[in-house]
């Protein structure tokens, strides 16, 4: 089936991830991506991580899908009129390079969009394209740490932490950069030009704040770590059972805390006010997790899941990575899939997000090739009838 990008044309010359990763999933649903990459070293992202067989990392492997690599330095003149040339057929380019960087080469969007009007332009930087730290450098774990992520991570007595994936904040800003180039090609269709996309690295992370930007704004309290607690319901945190497993047991409401005080054999809870609403077991946070902490330590894994799922409580083991991938439910979704690399044989990733019924994103390549394609073959193939995507204002 025909793919929701095909005849996109892409070019990525951002580096190691946000940027990438907003190409990686433009890619997936049928774009045309070209990756820029600096001649005889590449994307540091190739040396990030844990290495694989060929000399590039799993990393590298797993997140730079459908992609192929052109060579170009972009600070001397002959490199930047390559890029020209490559950019100026091109549907979008992304970038992240810090605000003022492409500026400084001659390759700034304004100097792009006029021999192509109809450019989409996504920038991530650290923090964003305008304000006082608009040409400071920013990464991953910093954007935790400013939008205050960071401080609501961990032990209540310990030192702020780090979401397990250290590229989180990348993550978030790759995804609504690819949102933001799906919603400047819309627009590109009823105006006929391009835009500039500007996404921060700190911005997704802020954007799933919940409920503490307005609460804070109109209190001034704040919230401060709780481990594995919620502020808004209890119980829901993470217990250990008897036969030492870990699980996640969350009642977001009374009817889910009155099944759960029945199947723990508890129901004379259910005459206690301590234990009656969410509002008084939330005041009574340490004796709700300590009467739950303690049936769960009490009772074999299988039980306590057995149990809740019977009453509809919701509760899930906490798995290592190697239990998710066994799980049935992640083959029966294709959560993850395996593809083949011509040096390094099968590589298995995570899949395709989301799932399109009838028009599924795919995985056709991984790990391009550093240099395995020049500037002038991207160009002979867009010349092709094949691409009827434009620049002119036609939504692919």
């Amino acid at each position: 089936m025909t793919r929701p990008l095909e005849g996109l044309r892409v070019v990525d010359a951002a580096t190691i991830l946000a940027g990438p990763f907003a190409a990686s999933i433009l890619g997936e649903f049928g774009a045309d991506v070209v990756k820029v990459e600096q001649p005889g070293v590449g994307d540091p992202m190739r040396r990030l991580g844990t290495a694989g067989p060929d000399g590039d990392t799993w990393w590298w492997l797993s997140d730079t899908r459908n992609k192929v690599s052109v060579e170009l330095d972009l600070r001397t003149d002959e490199g930047a009129g390559r890029f020209r040339d490559l950019v100026a057929p091109a549907d979008v380019l992304i970038e992240n390079y810090r605000t003022g960087t492409m500026e400084r080469w001659g390759l700034g969007f304004e100097s792009l969009r006029e021999s192509n009007p109809g450019l989409v332009q996504l920038s991530v930087s650290g923090y964003g394209r305008t304000g006082p730290m608009a040409t400071t450098a920013g990464v991953a774990r910093i954007a935790e740490a400013f939008t205050g992520m960071a401080h609501l991570t961990g032990e209540p007595d310990g030192a702020p932490g780090l979401s397990g994936s250290s590229g989180l904040a990348d993550y978030l800003a790759g995804l609504y950069g690819a949102l933001g180039v799906l919603l400047a090609i819309r627009a590109r269709g009823a105006s006929g030009r391009g835009q500039l996309v500007d996404v921060a690295l700190y911005d997704g992370v802020a954007r799933i704040l919940d409920e503490l930007v307005p609460v804070h704004v109109a209190t001034g309290v704040g919230r401060e770590r709780m481990g594995p607690d919620t502020h808004r319901s209890v119980p829901h945190s993470n217990y250990r059972t008897a036969t030492g497993d870990w699980v996640t047991i969350a009642c977001t409401n009374d009817r889910m805390f009155d099944r759960l005080a029945e199947v723990m054999g508890r129901s004379d809870l259910l005459d206690d006010e301590r234990f009656v609403t969410n509002a008084s077991r939330i005041a009574n946070r340490e004796e709700v997790n300590m009467v739950v902490g303690d049936w769960v330590a009490g009772t074999p894994l299988d039980e306590v899941i057995a149990g809740c799922e019977a009453a509809a409580v919701p509760v899930g083991l906490v798995q290592t990575v190697g239990q998710y991938l066994e799980h049935p439910q992640v083959a029966a979704r294709d959560s993850v899939v395996t593809v083949d690399h011509p040096t390094v044989g099968p590589v298995t990733v995570s899949g395709v997000v989301p799932r399109l019924v009838d028009t599924p994103g795919l995985i056709e390549t991984l790990g391009a090739v550093l240099g395995g394609t020049t500037v002038d073959e991207v160009l002979e193939r867009w010349r092709g009838a094949l691409y009827g995507a434009t620049t002119t204002g036609e939504t692919p």
